[in-house]
């Protein structure tokens, strides 16, 4: 079965993945404890079975005979190292923060774990899907970068950086040996020319990220499904709130009310993405409509600006302060055309209101490190795997986050993701949520475009694969090609 990603992985480590495509990866090479349903729910995977008999413990009893691909038993020791190296500051996995709560993790027996919680933790199981690497390998050096070893359905058995990835099925897998023997994930940068291979036969599965008009094509055509679903992700832009000129908060207000987002959706997405507003997506259960954001209004805009001191004070179209320009750059990544266009009709509104615009592109190696260090002014980018609010929130928005891209500091909204962390009642987490989403969206931390939708198309010979609101492949180890 051949398959089609957007980009290469970044790496095959677990603890490390940061991209979609390693996650892509690990979900098929790993095993977590437990994994997530189409419904968000957790399922017994690694971990049969939980027990929580109090606030900050939880007892883990772990499946027993599962071995690694290199044959080794799956233990508790496992379970402890991997769990204690993304904890460890020195290791840097970028993903720490969803872990912080957990005090230690510590073996009870070979088959039961006992995490141990420094304060409650309401999503402490959603994150619990993170794959299980094993000690004995892992211990010995960073081997799992690029030879990734773990307990699920496939084995990684080749890795052609830009190239493809291939897999082959794990005859000895406790979930049951899986309907295709060997899977290749085949890199293909660009949208349109990842589904001409689909229509040519050289790929049997693609999605998202897609071109609306490529989508059009394929639902037109009777030898494909076309498969869609609300997506757990949303498309921004993110402010660098340290730069010296986006620091000012009225000047983001003002280029946020610069931005159509109705035209972005209709336009470019052609309604495959509806308009956003803030960081909880539709699909949360903490969303609210009544968070709305900032209104395209050039007049708004115009007068933010100049609350600022931004105004043209020498009649050549560019508002200026103190002898400078107001000057910014747009950044994007060269994979996605969509992407490409928005920054590109941004460019244009930003300059005919008085903003001097560059757009800078790069391929998503580059752009994402240049995000991580801060090197950016405004980055278009998005966030995929949002199961809940705290997903959405804590690592973008908390001060001491490790993807915090863009310096974002407030003290209220640092306690508010702390105490959505500790309560259990779902309604006040609402609450709390809703509240720390007012205020990020005000200050335009984000600047949230679009609530993605999420669409597979694939050969209509491939049967058995159901859709996942995640984008997860994990599904195709019961998928086949019948003809």
């Amino acid at each position: 079965m051949n398959v089609g990603l957007d980009v290469d992985a970044g790496t095959m480590d677990p603890r490390l993945s940061r991209d979609t495509s390693a996650k892509r990866v690990v979900e098929i090479v790993y095993d977590g404890l437990i994994r997530l349903n189409a419904n968000l729910e957790p399922q017994p995977s690694l971990a049969t079975d939980w027990e929580n008999p109090d606030a900050t413990t939880w007892i883990f009893t772990l499946r027993e005979g599962v071995t690694f691909h290199d044959g080794e038993p799956f233990t508790a020791e496992d379970v402890k190292y991997t769990f204690d190296t993304i904890l460890d500051p020195d290791f840097k996995a970028p993903y720490a923060s969803l872990y912080k709560p957990i005090d230690s993790v510590e073996v009870i027996d070979e088959t039961h774990v006992q995490f141990n919680l420094k304060e409650p933790y309401a999503p402490l199981l959603t994150y619990l899907d993170v794959g299980i690497i094993p000690k004995h390998v892992a211990e010995k050096g960073d081997s799992l970068s690029s030879n990734p070893i773990g307990t699920g359905p496939y084995k990684m058995i080749e890795w052609k950086k830009n190239s493809k990835i291939t897999f082959e099925a794990n005859k000895e897998y406790w979930g049951g040996e899986p309907t295709t023997g060997k899977i290749v994930y085949n890199i293909i940068p660009d949208n349109t020319t990842r589904v001409a291979a689909l229509e040519s036969g050289d790929i049997d599965f693609v999605h998202s990220p897609l071109s609306p008009q490529d989508i059009s094509r394929i639902k037109a055509n009777k030898d494909f499904k076309v498969v869609e679903t609300q997506g757990l992700g949303f498309t921004y832009l993110n402010f660098n709130t340290e730069h010296e000129i986006l620091s000012d908060v009225k000047v983001r207000q003002g280029i946020a009310h610069l931005i159509n987002k109705e035209v972005i959706s209709e336009d470019i997405y052609q309604n495959m993405d509806k308009p956003g507003k803030s960081p909880l997506i539709p699909a949360s259960w903490a969303y609210s409509d009544e968070i709305t954001g900032f209104e395209f209004d050039k007049e708004k805009a115009k007068k933010l600006f100049a609350d600022a001191g931004w105004t043209d004070t020498n009649n050549d179209g560019v508002l200026d302060k103190n002898g400078k320009n107001l000057s910014i750059t747009l950044s994007t990544h060269s994979e996605d055309p969509n992407r490409i266009q928005i920054v590109e009709y941004l460019q244009n509104v930003f300059t005919n209101n008085g903003i001097e615009t560059e757009v800078l592109t790069n391929e998503w190696p580059t752009f994402s490190t240049s995000l991580m260090e801060g090197n950016f002014d405004i980055g278009l980018v998005g966030w995929l795997n949002l199961v809940g609010p705290d997903r959405s929130m804590y690592n973008q928005f908390h001060s001491e986050s490790g993807s915090n891209y863009g310096g974002y500091d407030n003290a209220r909204v640092d306690e508010l993701l702390e105490e959505g962390r500790r309560v259990l009642d779902q309604s006040k987490r609402t609450e709390i949520y809703q509240e720390a989403a007012q205020i990020v969206t005000e200050e335009v931390a984000y600047d949230v475009l679009l609530y993605q939708g999420y669409i597979a198309m694939y050969n209509k010979d491939l049967q058995g694969f159901d859709i996942h609101p995640t984008g997860s492949l994990y599904g195709l180890k019961d998928a086949k090609i019948t003809k």
